[in-house]
């Protein structure tokens, strides 16, 4: 009875040991552990990211293919990635989201927004809501699902998620589902996290990563009281 019992703490803690979180809060005031990565392998300038008071501020001015800063291991399977976002203005058609499983050029990518990208000839005219997978630089993508959803509010804080479970995606937006996809070939199973951006400048703040085999790096600090404030008048609008 008594090696039942150890040895099912010894599973019990192995599983337990293998699940963690991974928390950016971008107070250390540097990117080395990011790298950004240009779709299509054009050669264009690049987004501009920087630290600005514990905070990650993204800028991309004018309408074109979403910029990719991204973190993390290319082992990484199955997580949970969540970010506190806050678009401070917007300057053309554009989209703010969240990618997965990015390994080399290949990944999946979830956005919101009013920029089509990379589907323009998406008969759905209030589409902001698209998750779509494939190799950026070849221009080989699959849309795994679309729905309509609102835009990020300028100048509040809005929490965004997204789960990728196996071949699921699923979206959240400050608590609400807004888009649960799937992709039917399951080509894309491992890889790093990252934040996307077009034709916005928007301050990304509080990222956590969860999942089995994510290292436990880093906590939250403490959020400050306008931030709670800003969220909370966004939450109450649903």
């Amino acid at each position: 009875m008594k090696l039942v019992i150890i040895l099912g703490m010894f599973i019990f803690l192995t599983f337990s040991a293998s699940a963690g979180t991974f928390v950016e809060t971008f107070d250390g005031g540097d990117l080395d552990e990011w790298r950004e990565i240009i779709l299509l392998d054009l050669k264009i300038k690049p987004g501009t990211w920087e630290i600005i008071d514990g905070e990650l501020h993204g800028t991309m001015r004018h309408i074109g293919l979403p910029r990719l800063l991204t973190t993390g291991d290319e082992k990484w399977r199955n997580y949970t990635i969540e970010v506190d976002v806050f678009p401070l203005e917007k300057h053309s058609p554009g989209n703010i989201g969240i990618a997965a499983r990015i390994q080399g050029t290949v990944g999946i990518i979830s956005l919101i927004g009013d920029y089509a990208f990379p589907f323009p000839a998406n008969p759905n005219p209030g589409l902001t809501v698209t998750c779509f997978g494939g190799d950026f630089h070849d221009n080989i993508l699959h849309l795994f699902g679309t729905e309509v959803s609102p835009l990020l509010e300028l100048g509040t804080w809005s929490t965004m998620k997204l789960q990728v479970n196996e071949d699921v995606f699923t979206l959240w937006l400050n608590g609400e589902q807004v888009l649960l996809a799937r992709d039917d070939t399951f080509d894309f199973s491992t890889g790093r996290v990252g934040l996307v951006l077009t034709g916005y400048t928007v301050k990304f703040d509080d990222l956590v990563i969860t999942g089995d085999g994510i290292p436990n790096k880093g906590k939250l600090s403490v959020t400050p009281t306008d931030k709670l404030a800003t969220m909370w008048s966004s939450l109450k609008q649903f």
